[in-house]
């Protein structure tokens, strides 16, 4: 090189198109050196994939499966098995806890990741782990955790499991929400005050539940919503303020145990998130947000059975459209979208058997080659003593130049000023070079200005952004500058959100709004049965809400029920007592309260 100057390549990719680097085939290696250890046992469990100690590697985390801590194996507490980049893995661990599931984000702002998980088995004896579902703190290398969690209490004692972060009152704080583990302990949202200390402003006990949780916008107004595979409904919509209302509209029943494997994803492209679950037959099903509590059955030529029985919603192709992945007996198949509700299936793969599916997550680059990987837990073995097996699959393209690709925001989409909005990418890097991320945000189009939002990031595929308050635009963009050296040489390469996505002033609507309590109600169907009986009902505002089940001597029979917040739910009662055991023929008495306000309706039981 002349006079010692720096080489420097530039390849640049447009807002809409990503050029020479979407491969219409994908295929999968399993990578899971490391994952070995510690040995699992049974059960179902959750995955994670994160870059914990921010080295700009993909790690996974868990808090393990029913032999967690050490129930026949070694597990216990948090496991995070940390990945060099190439797809290999070595595992760390810490508490005397496990048996659920966790989340990571930055809950106090100080630049780590932290966690969040709901369990089972709360056998610590101190604050790290003795509740059903917590937070910590991390300091930087995934090894170390301080309990963060007061206030966080559930009121039943079973179990949680799924666990999600979100910006429920787009405070600038990520908050929690998890549903239980099994059945009786609900769903549960707490709101993070900032200092350690946190607020319930949803929940509720009572109901099976098939344990997935997962915030997202599911109507595109700014706010957190979620899906869950619970009895009571799937499809929650959040006001902003912590208050939630059921909006299943008219998805198809949810059945005695929910909705199986349910996933969110803009598999239309309109900037709202849709839904994926699988139906009782082992189908897979994806059905779009239409408005006004309506949906549109999007699944078209996807298998309608199958041995199926978890999904994700993810760009596996890295094309803009939203793919679907699923997982089930030994199985994993993904089905290409075009965004019109067409599926082409691309790739099917095994584990070994049985392979019963306990835990499945898409997302994570482990290899940095641009595409996303694939982290499970199959079911395996012999039929009298099967165990776990963590399993990794990476996709195995090889980059030859410098690329990024937008994932989330996606475009369409509307956030709210002063909140707290995961900005997601992938970066595929050539063998031998390492990347880092720069990236920068317009509120007034393609043409910028351009404003910073992080100089130098690692290139890990997330980046946690509290948005800046008083932004009002309509044209919002943010662009990915990849930078990566080698030797002399630096290549950059520039990516920017292929749709304008909105951001709202927060401050000045939460001055102007007004919360509108949802009216108490109280409906039962049918009034006279010999099956079980539904029992819709609207809560009675903040006030903690309960249902309740008395003969006609007026004696306690059950307790369906109870929430605090704002909402709308479907229960069903299955004609038993509060020992599980069949009510005999005659009147009944639903009862609704709230405070000193109840609502009060009649069934009749006969045989």
């Amino acid at each position: 090189m002349k006079g010692g100057l720096m080489k420097k390549f530039v390849v640049v990719f447009g807002a809409l198109l990503l050029i020479n680097t979407v491969i219409f085939s994908l295929n999968y290696i399993e990578s899971s050196a490391g994952l070995q250890t510690p040995q699992l046992e049974s059960g179902r469990t959750e995955l994670e994939m994160a870059d914990i100690n921010q080295d700009g590697h993909i790690d996974i985390l868990s808090i393990g499966d029913h032999g967690s801590p050490y129930i026949n194996t070694q597990e216990h507490g948090i496991m995070v098995w940390f990945g060099d980049g190439q797809g290999n893995w070595n595992v760390f661990q810490n508490g005397n806890f496990g048996y659920g599931g966790i989340a990571v984000g930055d809950i106090n702002n100080d630049g780590h990741l932290d966690v969040g998980y709901g369990m089972h088995h709360n056998y610590s004896s101190d604050d790290f782990g003795d509740s059903i579902l917590e937070a910590a703190l991390g300091d930087g290398t995934g090894q170390n955790w301080t309990p963060w969690d007061d206030g966080i209490s559930t009121g039943g004692d079973w179990g949680m499991f799924s666990t999600d972060f979100a910006d429920v009152n787009n405070d600038g704080y990520l908050d929690i929400g998890s549903v239980s583990f099994g059945a009786d302990d609900g769903i549960h949202i707490f709101l993070n005050n900032g200092d350690g200390t946190w607020r319930q402003c949803f929940g509720f006990l009572g109901g099976n539940s098939t344990m997935h949780f997962n915030f997202g916008d599911v109507n595109s107004d700014g706010n957190a919503d979620f899906c869950v595979a619970h009895q009571y409904g799937s499809i929650y919509l959040g006001d902003g303020e912590g208050n939630f209302v059921l909006a299943d509209g008219n998805l198809p029943p949810a059945g005695n145990l929910g909705r199986l494997g349910t996933s969110l994803g803009d598999v239309d492209n309109d900037g709202d998130m849709d839904f994926a679950f699988t139906n009782t037959n082992g189908g897979i099903e994806v059905w779009t947000w239409q408005g006004n509590n309506t949906w549109a059955n999007f699944s078209g030529n996807l298998p309608t059975a199958g041995p199926y029985y978890l999904t994700q919603l993810y760009d596996m192709n890295i094309d803009g459209y939203i793919d679907v992945i699923a997982f089930g007996d030994s199985t994993i198949t993904l089905w290409l979208g075009n965004g019109a509700g067409s599926w082409t299936q691309d790739v099917t793969f095994y584990t070994p058997g049985p392979g019963s599916a306990e835990a499945f997550r898409v997302g994570g680059d482990a290899d940095h080659n641009g595409y996303p990987d694939i982290a499970l837990v199959s079911e395996e073995g012999s039929g009298w003593n099967p165990i776990n097996h963590l399993r990794f699959y990476k996709e195995t393209s090889v980059p030859e130049s410098l690329f990024v690709f937008p994932v989330f925001p996606r475009g369409r989409e509307r956030f709210e000023a002063g909140s707290v909005l995961f900005i997601d990418w992938t970066c595929g890097v050539p063998p031998g070079r390492i990347a880092n991320m720069r990236l920068e945000y317009s509120t007034t189009g393609l043409n910028g200005p351009w404003l910073m939002i992080t100089p130098n990031t690692p290139n890990n595929g997330r980046y946690q952004w509290r948005i800046p308050e008083g932004i009002a635009s309509e044209s919002c963009y943010i662009r990915y500058t990849a930078m990566s050296s080698y030797n002399r040489d630096t290549a950059v390469s520039i990516a920017v959100t292929r749709a304008p996505f909105k951001i709202s002033p927060i401050t000045s609507i939460k001055e102007a709004r007004v919360v509108q309590p949802v009216k108490p109600n109280l409906s039962i169907t049918p009034t006279i049965s010999p099956r079980n009986i539904e029992i819709k009902i609207s809560t009675f505002g903040l006030k903690k809400t309960e249902l309740k089940v008395y003969d006609n001597q007026g004696k306690l029979i059950k307790n369906l029920f109870k929430t605090w917040g704002n909402g709308e739910f479907c229960i069903n009662w299955d004609k038993t007592d509060q020992n599980r055991r069949s009510v005999p023929a005659g009147n009944y008495f639903i009862v609704l309260e709230g405070g000193d306000k109840r609502l009060v309706g009649k069934v009749v039981i006969v045989n």
